[in-house]
């Protein structure tokens, strides 16, 4: 056999080979076809995800205690109510009826600000609006009362919850837990209180109150 003549025969594995090139790229366009992708590329899934909602990293106590007093504030997140951590300042040697107003005052300028950038990105937010002031009980009133310069009947559910649950949480509420409020006319103050219910659904759940008879 001529040289000529051996390169002109054809071997076992020429129609294999071309069995299977038509084969992949058979599978290549089927794959194509159904939207899949025949190179193992890195997909981009987007964004890494954003903050966990309604969580927040632990607060720095220490630096906290440096500002003023330690407190919580509750503030809407999900649909309920989350105590989130805030300083008021109370001057040394207070007394204990005036402290009561300073902390409830402050505690209050606390769940009128926005939220901060972290906090917005968590979800939170507040339902608190305006510049309300708190002061202090009138002659006929218990010693432990709040006057607010907003009638709480004027308030939206979720704000008189936010107020009601973050009084009775502080030393501006009484032992049990109850908060004394009223508004600037003369109507009688009332005892509120912070119910689970009242954390879990504020929208739906006003806080309990009965009225509080004065001398």
């Amino acid at each position: 056999m001529t040289e000529q003549d051996a390169t002109d025969v054809p071997t076992a594995r020429t129609p294999t080979a071309r069995l299977l090139t038509v084969s992949a790229l058979a599978a290549a366009t089927l794959l194509t076809g159904c939207g899949i992708r025949s190179t193992e590329v890195p997909t981009d899934f987007g964004p890494a995800p954003s903050r966990v909602h309604c969580s927040l990293s632990e607060p720095n106590f220490s630096a906290q205690a440096a500002r003023g007093l330690p407190v919580q504030v509750f503030l809407l997140c999900g649909s309920q109510l989350v105590a989130v951590e805030r300083t008021v300042r109370v001057p040394d040697g207070t007394a204990d009826s005036a402290r009561r107003v300073l902390v409830a005052q402050g505690l209050l300028d606390e769940l009128e600000k926005s939220p901060s950038a972290d906090e917005k990105e968590a979800g939170y937010t507040t339902d608190v609006r305006g510049a309300m002031s708190v002061t202090a009980p009138r002659p006929a009133d218990p010693d432990e009362t709040l006057r607010l310069t907003t009638p709480p009947n004027d308030l939206t559910s979720y704000a008189l919850a936010q107020i009601v649950c973050t009084f009775s949480d502080s030393t501006a509420a009484e032992g049990d837990g109850s908060v004394i409020l009223g508004g600037p006319a003369n109507d009688p103050p009332r005892r509120y209180e912070c119910t689970d219910e009242v954390r879990t659904r504020p929208g739906s759940n006003e806080p309990p109150s009965t009225e509080v008879t004065t001398d």
